[in-house]
Formats: structure tokens, C-alpha cells, sequence
């Protein structure tokens, strides 16, 4: 379909968000976006074939010939995820054929640290590959029925290695991560720092790649001498597998790039031309000479990527790749302004559809590219409502106080009480993000303040 593919992010996904009332106020002030009556569906431009594919579900620009929607083809998905890595392979349809998951340690060395070990992410992301591709020769279909591959990936981790080597230097610093507060508060008093949100979307907290790289650069003695050496390569999690699973250093051409969904999480793309910005980098105090950032590219591209290098799927492309949030856009379909996702894993995630043309909030939200499908097409923005802890939070009442056994225990624990008692919960535990942005926010469990009116 088209020049490159996108899957769903298979996450419970839902179409109506159900936010916090400052995250709503940001939405519905900033241009009346949820007052407002939704745009109606543009038709995508000419599709050659008749249901069951439906227009709307197809971005502007996409075609499906009726040759390919006769073919019986399958596509597969690399998910590296937060908790866990998957490989699920999909049909032409969208129906999932066969997955297979792996769930893998998070590392928590001191308070407010929370790490990766980032051959662990390529290894669970390799043996999911094998787990599938084992029940899918079971089921009597074989490597050359999957036309190529997707990745979508958790944004933000930071991840450095020696290109010499391909090795990583240290543990990848992961998204909810908040060991670098005292940095983000010497930035926020930098000359040029309140000029940083109208260029990247992003606000200074601890959440970006940037100020996770720039804390290993000032920290770790590895990182500063691979910088210095000029042999310090640097990337989100999509960048670190694709570099790995196209053969790493040993490659004859090794790959390091990264798509524009990822790039956006960073701090160092400018968000309307889709490249790295020199006025960004210089804050950051980064030197293009002594690291090697990933190339930027569209989202969709049938070369840019590569192909995996080994394993049951060696020699199969890699077209496709999407940060996982802008990935549960994609596969709900949400390719006209105005339609929206929201997203429950170890966090929640609003993305909402605002077109291709970046609008900047003031009430707290970030800008981000929802996605861009190259080829002469402009890139896709949205508005994004991020909430650090959901999942995490209910893994904390399990593991940490013993509520529940499993997870999905809770619900039916909830509906034993009439209400909480006036007990608030505060899963602050990696500070409070949109649309607040408070780094030192502390989780909390508390009763309410007592109030002589009732309220």
C-alpha cells in the first residue's frame, strides 16, 4: 500500500478521551478545536478500488490497486515497548495472523532513575521476530508471503553507542526518567531558553532526549570521551534496532537514521523543516562534529531503512517506522484534522489531528509530527496531551502495595467500594507532565483536605 506501511500500535485505544479538566481546557481554548464541530472527512484522492476498503481509512495521497488488494500478503510489526518487546504479523485486512511478546526487566538504580539495558531491547525484539515467524511457517506460509516490516517504538529513551564498535556505552536512559531535574532548572535559566517551545513543541522538563544526553555527556566518563573522540553515536530506540538489526558496525553500509515522529521527541528538530536545528543544538551545547546524530526521514520510506540483516526475516525491508503514539494515530485512522486518540499503556496519550500546519499551545499540550509519509507530502501534526503514569500506576498498587494479584484485577477491586473514602492518589512519580510540567512532583496518597462547605 502506498510507498511504505504503518500497523496498529495494538494497544486498547479509544476514540472518545477522557482527560483531566486542564488537559480538556487546553484543547477546547486553544482554537475552539472541541467546540467546535469536527471537519468533515476530505476523500483522500482517487482509490482504484471498491469496499471493503474505505476511503477515509486511507491517508491523502495512499492508493491500494485492486491487484494488491487481491494478493495474499502480510506485513509484520516490531513493537518495542516500555515493559515489553512484540512481533505481530498482520494480513491485508489488518487481522492479526500470529504474535509473540516477551516481557523484559526495567531497571531502577537509585530513586527517579529508570534504565534499560539496550541489548535486552534487541534481543527480545529478535526472539519475538523467531517466536512468530516459527507459528507462521506452522500455520503453511513462509518468509516471502511478508512484504516487509514496521517498527514502532517507545520515544524519548536515550540510547548512545560507539559507532567504531557498535557496542552501547551505558544503560539507555528511559522516558519517564527524572534524574537530570537540577539540569532542566540551570536550562530554564539559559539565555534563549523561553525560544526553544515555538521552534520544537517540546517544553524544557526532564522528559526530552535532549537533556537525557546532554546529563551522560556531563556524567558518564564513557560518553564524554566517545564524544570527544568524535566516535559517540546517539538515537531514540527506533534508531538503536534499526542500526542493530541492519548488521550495526559490521555492516557494509551501516544505517543510522531515525523518522520524523522520533526526531520531534528530541529538542533538536526544528518542527517545520524537519531537520535539526543549529539554534537547538547550539543550547544543548551539542557539536555535530563530535556526534553522530541519526538522519532524519519520513515515516514511510521503502530504502531509508534498510533490510534485517539476519534471523528468519534476513533480507526483508524495513519500510515503515513511527514513535508508538503517532503509531496509535495511524492505525485508528485518524488522518483528517480533528480526530483524536487517546492511549492507555504504562502512560496515557492524547494525539490530537490538527493538520499540516504546526499549532503551538499555550495551555501546557506539545506539538509533535503525528506523521509524515514523504514523497512530496506535507508532514502531519498534533497536539498531544501526555500523562506519564496509567499502567505504571496500577503496577505500583500491585507490586508495591498488594492490592491486586494481576493487573486486570483492578477494575472488579474498584467496584467493591461506593467511592475512594476521600483517599487521592498522585501518581506522580516521574513529576507531573502535560499540562502542568512540574519535575519534582512527588507521587502521593493522601486524604482530602477537610472542607467545612462539603466540597
Amino acid at each position: 500500500m502506498g510507498d511504505g506501511l504503518f500497523l496498529n500500535q495494538a494497544q486498547m485505544t479509544m476514540h472518545t478521551p477522557l482527560l483531566g479538566d486542564g488537559l480538556v481546557k487546553g484543547l477546547d481554548e486553544l482554537g475552539g478545536f472541541f467546540s467546535a464541530k469536527p471537519p468533515v472527512a476530505k476523500a483522500p484522492g482517487p482509490i482504484r478500488v471498491p469496499d471493503p476498503i474505505i476511503q477515509s481509512e486511507l491517508p491523502e495521497g495512499i492508493e491500494e490497486t485492486a491487484e494488491e488488494l487481491k494478493q495474499h500478503w502480510f506485513v509484520g510489526s516490531i513493537d518495542q515497548g516500555t515493559t515489553s518487546s512484540r512481533f505481530i504479523i498482520f494480513d491485508g485486512e489488518g487481522n492479526v495472523v500470529v504474535k509473540h511478546q516477551i516481557e523484559f526487566e526495567n531497571l531502577y538504580p537509585k530513586s527517579g532513575w529508570h534504565e534499560h539495558e539496550p541489548m535486552v531491547l534487541l534481543s527480545t525484539v529478535e526472539q519475538c521476530i523467531e517466536g512468530a515467524m516459527r507459528e507462521f511457517v506452522k500455520k503453511g506460509y513462509s518468509k516471502t508471503n511478508i512484504r516487509s516490516v514496521g517498527i514502532t517504538n517507545q520515544r524519548e529513551t536515550t540510547v548512545v553507542w560507539d559507532s567504531n564498535t557498535g557496542e552501547p556505552l551505558c544503560n539507555a536512559i528511559v522516558w519517564p526518567d527524572t534524574r537530570n531535574q537540577t539540569l532542566v532548572r540551570e536550562l530554564k535559566a539559559r539565555d534563549g531558553a523561553d525560544a526553544l517551545f515555538e521552534l520544537c513543541g517540546l517544553p524544557l522538563s526532564t522528559y526530552p532526549s535532549s537533556v537525557k544526553l546532554l546529563w551522560l555527556l556531563q556524567n558518564n566518563d564513557a560518553v564524554k570521551q566517545a564524544y570527544e573522540d568524535g566516535r559517540l553515536a546517539f538515537g531514540t530506540v527506533d534508531s538503536w534496532l534499526i542500526y542493530k538489526l541492519n548488521g550495526g558496525a559490521q555492516a557494509e553500509k551501516p544505517v543510522h537514521v531515525t523518522d520524523s515522529t522520533n526526531a520531534s521527541r528530541t529538542m533538536f528538530m526544528n518542527l517545520r523543516t524537519l531537520q535539526y536545528d543549529d539554534t537547538l543544538l547550539k543550547f544543548f551545547d551539542i557539536d555535530k562534529t563530535k556526534i553522530q546524530l541519526p538522519k532524519i526521514v519520513p515515516s514511510s520510506s521503502a530504502t531509508e531503512f534498510g533490510k534485517l540483516a539476519s534471523g528468519a526475516l534476513k533480507g526483508i525491508s524495513i519500510a515503515g517506522c513511527l514513535g508508538d503514539q503517532s503509531s496509535a494515530l495511524v492505525g485508528q485512522c485518524g488522518f483528517n484534522p480533528g480526530q483524536a486518540k487517546n492511549t492507555y499503556g504504562t502512560g496515557c496519550f492524547l494525539l490530537y489531528n490538527v493538520g499540516t500546519e504546526p499549532v503551538i499551545s499555550k495551555h501546557g499540550l506539545l506539538t509533535t509530527v503525528a506523521y509524515d509519509f514523504g514523497n512530496g507530502r506535507k508532514p502531519v501534526y498534533a497536539l498531544e496531551g501526555s500523562v506519564a503514569v496509567a499502567g505504571s500506576g496500577v503496577k505500583f498498587l500491585m507490586n508495591n502495595l498488594g492490592f491486586i494479584t494481576k493487573s486486570e484485577k483492578i477494575s472488579e477491586l474498584c467496584e467493591t467500594v461506593a467511592d475512594s473514602g476521600g483517599v487521592v492518589f498522585v501518581t506522580a512519580f516521574s513529576g507531573l507532565f502535560a499540562p502542568y510540567w512540574i519535575d519534582n512532583a512527588k507521587g502521593t496518597l493522601c486524604m482530602e483536605p477537610f472542607s467545612p462547605l462539603g466540597t
